[in-house]
């Protein structure tokens, strides 16, 4: 499989049609996950759970997430990519619907498994047609693809503080949420690429293999970016609420701080890659992470953990366009491997912060955190970036 061959539109109108369909897919991951995560004490309140539960939880997504490779590939290969976006973006607000619902923690853990599966799915499938359509525009847009991601995380966010000024219920809120999710699905079907992503033949998609080589190193660099992300997504309101008093308002502003640094980074990233060797841009940004989540956690308070938080954001942003970018270049198989390595970052790094929480403190869970964005600058440095 070549992924230079792209049937390219007729037109400029149509183009830049089919990247903002992509970019609506990014948007509503983004929303959907932020959705869920910035209700999380609640979902702890109304499930009676302690912190270790919520881990597992979690954790329950994140196996979910690791266990997805196989059907992951296997639908991208026998649907492609355009009819996975469209089926993952269609069962993501069911499941939204059926946490909302769940009357104890055996079928909450039920609905997360199936959330991390269908997260990967669309995550893979979405990344496959932003490259699609980067490579038919001719120019660099998978930051901004990402940024948009970003501000689905934000807008869920600055929702989810809006509504439960109105309202505790976390059904009127989900509900309102999966209305707001179909109906972006369904504006942008008709605008979707057809496939030009394809796995490479039937061999590669019955003989799946994890990634090794200059593959390997790209999916630990997306997992630590993602395992700051997520977990930053769906503990930083936990943590804002418990170790700082933040009031139930206030809580998701945590969120929403690391999604608009990211949002604002992603945005302008695209020039960045033009500009700066990835090698660069990550190494810096792993070290901003680290250092700025560090001093925020040292410092105390609900004013330094926001400056953190969107430090954390700036540092890691430019991770996933940089590294699915580059995973791109070798083909569906090699990016899809990629991915979902970043999707396990994003779903299952979160409860393992929570079970160091637990055995500990949020601040040393929080620390941990800043490790892994450490290691984004160690794991950087062993890419060929230049090939």
């Amino acid at each position: 499989m070549s992924i230079s061959a792209i049937a390219m539109p007729t037109s400029l109108a149509s183009i830049r049609r089919s990247q903002y369909a992509v970019a609506t897919l990014f948007l509503i991951l983004g929303f959907n996950f932020s959705t869920w995560a910035s209700r999380i004490p609640a979902l702890k309140t109304q499930l009676h759970l302690s912190t270790a539960e919520v881990g597992i939880l979690l954790l329950a997504c994140g196996l979910g997430a690791v266990f997805s490779f196989p059907v992951t590939a296997t639908l991208l290969h026998k649907l492609g990519a355009r009819k996975l976006c469209i089926l993952a973006g269609s069962i993501l607000p069911v499941l939204l619907l059926c946490l909302a619902y769940a009357p104890s923690y055996p079928l909450a853990m039920t609905v997360m498994a199936s959330e991390g599966i269908v997260i990967s799915c669309l995550n893979v499938a979405m990344n496959a047609k932003g490259v699609e359509v980067e490579l038919a525009g001719q120019e660099p847009i998978m930051s901004r693809l990402h940024a948009v991601f970003s501000l689905g995380s934000l807008i869920a966010a600055a929702f989810a503080s809006a509504i439960t000024t109105m309202t505790d219920s976390i059904v009127v809120h989900f509900f309102i949420s999966a209305l707001i999710l179909w109906l972006g699905l369904g504006l942008i079907i008709p605008h979707l690429l057809p496939d030009a992503i394809r796995a490479t033949d039937t061999a590669d998609a019955k003989h799946i293999k994890l990634p090794s080589g200059m593959a390997l190193w790209l999916g630990l660099i997306a997992l630590c970016g993602t395992i700051v992300e997520g977990s930053m997504s769906d503990w930083s309101a936990l943590y804002l609420k418990e170790v700082t008093d933040a009031s139930p308002q206030m809580a998701p502003m945590g969120i929403a701080s690391v999604a608009g640094a990211m949002l604002l980074a992603r945005w302008f990233g695209d020039g960045w890659r033009a500009r700066w060797n990835p090698e660069t841009i990550l190494t810096a940004g792993g070290l901003l992470a680290s250092a700025g989540l560090a001093l925020a956690l040292l410092s105390g308070g609900f004013i330094p953990a926001l400056l953190g938080f969107f430090l954390v954001g700036l540092g890691v942003a430019a991770v996933s366009p940089c590294v699915y970018a580059a995973a791109a270049k070798n083909g569906a198989v090699a990016l899809a491997a990629v991915t979902t390595m970043g999707s396990i970052g994003t779903l299952l790094g979160p409860p393992v912060i929570g079970f160091i929480a637990h055995a500990t403190n949020f601040s040393w869970g929080m620390a941990t955190i800043a490790l892994a964005a450490l290691m984004i600058s160690v794991f950087t440095r062993r890419v060929l970036w230049a090939q």
